[in-house]
This record gives C-alpha cells, structure tokens and sequence, in this order.
C-alpha cells in the first residue's frame, strides 16, 4: 500500500538512485560503526546504509512508517526507536568505548534549525553528521563573514563544527518533489573548539543579530560599550554580519 506523504511532518521522499548513490558514497559507512538515521521514511536510504553497516538506528515519528520498517527489516538489523528527533536522547545510544556515533538523515524542513540546535548538545559524543537539507539552509550553515546568509546559525554552528556543502540535489530527486533545492552537508566536530561559555555565546550572538539593519554597537548597546567593541577589534560601524567567530567569542569572553 503506497504511503502518502504528510505535510505537517515535512515527508519528502527521496526516490532518484543515482543521488542516494553518491550519498551513500559520501557518508561511506563500515562495519563497527554505530550510525542512527533519522526519519528513515520509505527506506530508500535505510537499505543501502545497511549493506556497510552491522546494524543501524532509526529514529522516526510516523507510525505508519514504524510499522513498514518493522515488517520489512529484522529487528536486529534495523533498531527502530519511536518518537520525535527534536526529544530523541542521542546520548543513550550504545555505542563501544573509544568509539563515536555517526549520524545521518534527509532531515524535515521545517524543523531543520531546531533539530540542528538539538543534536549540537551531543557534539562530543558524535564522530560527524551528514544530512540532506534544504540548500538554503547550508548555505546559511557554511556562510561567511560579510553575507547576508552569515547570521546566528552560521556563527553557533561553525563555533562546534567543520561544515561543508557536498552537492546540490534538485527537487525533482523526491516524491513529492519539494518548492526548493536541496543539499547535502557534511558537519565533523571539531576538535579543539574556541575556547568561552555557550550561554553567554548565544546571549551575544542572538542580540546581534536581532536587528540586522542597525550597526553592532547599537544592536549591542547595554551588553558593551563602544570601547569595549574596539578594544576586540571591532569597528562599532559594522553590522552583525560582517563580524567574525572570532570576535563573537572575544565578546562572549568579556560578558564572563
């Protein structure tokens, strides 16, 4: 029985072959590994994960779906947990000692920020994550100092992770094919991160940007003098996106 796709749990199926080929071949799974997928959906990926894989974790919320997986897969191959990813523990995944968990999945849309938040809690357990997102998105993960895609997920991310746009996946590689093109970032955690508190992280870099048209003193006006910007090297002119990590660490340090 064909499965309809849901609208408000952002389904989009990926069907082209060639695509789930050459992700398949940038995640490059291996036996060993522990790998959680999340919202396998139809299995497209599901399937060809588990051909390198001992066993893989799903997490998926649909239950018409749970009840596919579980009448297509083996429950030893196929660990089905059921339930939402934005309140999955993925720290209480089994994984061997000295070893990390890989994490992959065509992550929904329109949770994609909020998930992305959620599974940065779980930095240093994870080894890297590769997920199919909507491009513009990426973009706005990988983005530089001086775009207007550079913003407070840009600077939060970067801060814990490597990031790179791997390639572009077009519409037409779904059922149904979604009003955007899609992409697919790799994310390694990094290793040695910059040294500040994340609270205080967030608190500087969300005033930022909260009113991007205004210039950086003025959007920080009541956390830090004019001074105090100059003193880390920032120029009060600037606006919230032209300013570096770096910077926005440095400023996070003085709150301290």
């Amino acid at each position: 029985m064909k499965h309809i796709a849901r609208k408000r749990f952002g389904q989009n199926f990926l069907t082209d072959q060639q695509v789930l080929s050459d992700i398949i071949r940038v995640i490059h799974p291996q036996h060993g590994e522990t790998m959680v997928e999340i919202g396998p959906g139809l299995a497209a990926m599901t399937r060809l994960l588990l051909e390198g894989l001992d066993q893989l974790h799903v997490v998926e919320l649909d239950r018409d779906l749970v009840v596919r997986l579980k009448k297509n897969f083996a429950p030893e191959k196929l660990l089905i947990h059921e339930g939402d990813a934005l309140e999955f523990d993925f720290a209480s995944l089994p994984v061997p000692a000295g070893k990390k968990l890989r994490v992959v999945g065509n992550l929904p849309y329109n949770i994609s920020s909020p998930l992305l938040f959620h599974l940065a809690e779980y930095v240093d357990q994870v080894e890297d994550q590769h997920f199919m997102l909507q491009k513009e998105v990426v973009e706005r993960m990988v983005a530089e100092p001086g775009g207007k895609e550079y913003g407070r997920l840009s600077v939060m991310l970067q801060w814990r992770y490597h990031m790179e746009l791997l390639f572009v996946v077009p519409p037409t590689a779904f059922d149904p094919p979604p009003r955007v093109d899609s992409a697919i970032v790799r994310m390694i955690p990094k290793k040695e991160r910059l040294a500040c508190d994340l609270a205080r992280l967030e608190q500087v870099v969300t005033k930022a940007f909260s009113q991007r048209r205004k210039v950086i003193r003025n959007c920080l006006n009541g956390l830090f003098t004019e001074q105090q910007l100059i003193d880390v090297g920032i120029d009060p002119q600037l606006r919230a996106e032209a300013i570096p990590l770096e910077q926005y660490v440095a400023l996070a340090n003085l709150l301290n």
